[in-house]
């Protein structure tokens, strides 16, 4: 198989996470290699925490309108490479604002993502560890622009350190807005994690990849009909998985579970979507009709409308 040809989909993917290494290089004056030390986590980070670490250099980078348009118009692109042609794209407001409103961070990045050849839209990220009164601000946002180009909310950070269980009120908060959300869950922490984010009511969950370790979590997730964002790359950087060979992603396959294969941080994690495939090609086999009944699954379980979900599965139709 042509694995650049193959029409992709991308539900997992942190735009803070992503950054343009000549982009940071010209905005900050700092040579390309010191970027890189700062910016790439290592192949084998201690765990989650450790590869969180890396997050303080594009924080810094992404403050002003201009820079969130242009790291965000960089990550089209990228999309452009790989033959993407949907995604949802997360990141965190409230790590923005030192100098711009909640309202300018959201519409600058809206801006950004804003393409002819690509359909962007956006998810909001809620922090584990941010107070209430501050996460319910990333809810009220997802509300009031959920015309204009925000379709979601999510909760990411350090799982192990603040339960999920912690943030049940906010997602049923949520869900008296309408609002969809997926959440990070079974990657540092394991199968209580992933019960909660079902409890919440998630639809997808960002990894899950834990959720191996329960047969019983495996078929309340195919019972539910809940997709898993996988992220294979990034899955082995954190400890998830000693080794692609023995990452979970086939098991939970074959077992069907509705899976779908993502970045999560195009820079950090140093991969492209178009790498991921042929990882997973080279571990497991994974045929051109797995993919496109991966990115089929995708799609419906994106937080699109029912009209725009049909035009992009008439879209993969096409293709196949």
């Amino acid at each position: 198989m042509d694995i650049k040809k193959i029409k992709k989909v991308e539900l997992h993917v942190h735009l803070d996470g992503s950054l343009n290494i000549n982009t940071i290089s010209d905005i900050l004056k700092i040579e390309k290699d010191e970027i890189k030390n700062k910016l790439i986590a290592d192949k084998k980070c201690r765990d989650l925490n450790d590869y969180l670490q890396v997050f303080d250099l594009p924080i810094k980078v992404m403050q002003t309108k201009e820079s969130l348009i242009r790291t965000s118009k960089d990550l089209i692109e990228s999309f452009i490479n790989d033959n993407v042609i949907y995604a949802e794209v997360r990141f965190a407001p409230n790590k923005h604002t030192t100098i711009l409103t909640l309202d300018e961070v959201i519409t600058s990045v809206l801006e950004g993502i804003k393409s002819l050849k690509v359909k962007v839209k956006l998810i909001l990220c809620m922090m584990r560890g941010d107070d209430f009164s501050d996460n319910k601000k990333i809810i009220d946002l997802a509300y009031k622009y959920k015309d204009d180009g925000v379709v979601g909310i999510d909760l990411a950070g350090a799982e192990g350190l603040y339960k999920t269980s912690d943030y049940l009120p906010l997602f049923k908060y949520a869900s008296s807005l309408n609002i969809p959300f997926t959440i990070h869950a079974g990657e540092a922490d394991g199968i209580e994690s992933i019960n909660a984010a079902i409890s919440a009511g998630a639809t997808r969950i960002g990894h899950g990849v834990r959720a191996i370790e329960s047969k019983e979590c495996i078929n309340k997730l195919k019972e539910k009909n809940i997709l898993l964002e996988i992220c294979p790359t990034s899955n082995i950087q954190t400890g998830i998985a000693p080794s692609m060979e023995l990452h979970p992603i086939k098991k939970l396959y074959d077992s069907g579970v509705k899976v779908s294969i993502n970045t999560d941080n195009r820079t950090v994690s140093n991969v492209t979507l178009n790498e991921e495939y042929e990882i997973l090609v080279k571990a497991f086999d994974f045929t051109e009709e797995d993919f496109n009944k991966m990115n089929a699954e995708a799609i419906k379980h994106s937080f699109l409308s029912d009209r725009d979900k049909q035009e992009l599965i008439n879209i993969l139709k096409e293709a196949s």
